[in-house]
């Protein structure tokens, strides 16, 4: 098992390394997306992989199982990537923030049946959300070049590389038990995919090109995310993108919905 984390780390670092060259080197109308030809690439093949298998299997999820159960199960994953994001937390130096995340996990895993139940937001514990690409932009790290993944979807050179730890340190990807994690790494992306299929009808509704819609979109979350919500703002930004982003935003991620690309969310 270890040896294919290993493998999937190093791929991961490979293609961010590979983005940051070619960003050096490639040429595009936008500066924060120097690879766009491949990129473009990436995305359709995306699109068409959730089109074809992901999609689907979210929609028959969301029909079929009671809402209840959805959420159950939602609530089972969140309180898993809550340890990581404590740890996120401490790193960024927000010790109050992680001692909160390290509470919800207590109180959901033990009051909330092993994070079925949200009591934790309940009780007035804020969920955060924190990943190893955010803390590294808290440390100065630079975005770096804009660039979708196969199946991974939207990220950055910098979260490319903190997808690859974020992969590593994943609680589930570490079960001993094969089949039992092979079930649930599925069971969350289709948990994952079933609650972005609000935000599809915004994001095909405002988009007049779907992949620049989604980049930015992309890029303006993860800078906000970053600021813990409070970004400098940007002489170029666009006013009416950051609404549109905004609605989104309330709906789900506002990027590719891609097989995984909630996979590892922290």
């Amino acid at each position: 098992m270890k040896a294919a984390f290993c493998s999937k780390f190093s791929l991961i670092v490979i293609v961010a390394a590979a983005a940051g060259l070619l960003g050096g080197c490639a040429t595009s109308g936008n500066p924060k997306d120097p690879i766009e030809g491949f990129n473009r690439a990436m995305f359709g093949f995306n699109e068409g992989l959730d089109k074809v298998i992901i999609k689907p299997v979210a929609t028959g999820y969301e029909t079929v199982l009671p809402q209840p159960i959805q959420t159950g199960i939602a609530n089972f994953f969140s309180n898993i990537a809550d340890l990581m994001i404590g740890v996120n937390n401490l790193l960024q130096g927000k010790p109050a923030q992680a001692a909160s995340d390290a509470g919800r996990v207590l109180v959901n895993t033990t009051v909330g049946f092993l994070g079925l139940i949200d009591v934790a937001s309940s009780m007035g514990m804020e969920k955060h959300v924190e990943d190893v690409g955010q803390t590294f932009g808290r440390w100065g790290m630079t975005d770096g070049a804009y660039v979708v993944l196969p199946f991974f979807g939207p990220r950055t050179a910098r979260d490319t590389i903190g997808l690859a730890f974020d992969v590593y340190t994943d609680p589930v990807g570490h079960v001993d038990h094969i089949p039992t994690r092979n079930v649930l790494l599925v069971t969350r992306v289709i948990s994952d995919r079933a609650e972005l299929l609000k935000a599809d009808k915004i994001i095909e509704e405002a988009a007049l090109d779907k992949y620049s819609y989604v980049r930015d979109a992309y890029l303006q979350r993860r800078r906000s995310l970053i600021h813990d919500g409070n970004p400098p703002r940007e002489q170029d930004g666009s006013a009416e993108l950051e609404n549109d982003n905004t609605k989104v935003a309330e709906a789900g991620e506002p990027a590719q919905p891609s097989p995984a690309q909630t996979a590892m969310r922290q």
